[in-house]
């Protein structure tokens, strides 16, 4: 099985580290909250997806693997 991802959306403060870090799994809505673009991400963006988790001030990113 592959890598999940989950994000508390409620606690998101909008600062953008996982969309810089990951762009191809995550983004910002309107309200510039983050948005999950893949929910599995292949293994060609787990490292990426690995790194927004740590760098997220809020920590609100949660990676299964």
């Amino acid at each position: 099985m592959g890598m999940k991802v989950t994000v508390d959306k409620d606690m998101c403060i909008g600062a953008g580290q996982c969309v810089v870090t990951a762009p191809d799994v995550f983004d910002q809505d309107d309200d510039g909250f983050v948005e999950v673009l893949n929910e599995n991400p292949g293994e060609g963006d787990a490292e990426a997806v690995r790194d927004a988790a740590h760098v997220c001030p809020a920590r609100v990113i949660t990676v299964e693997e």
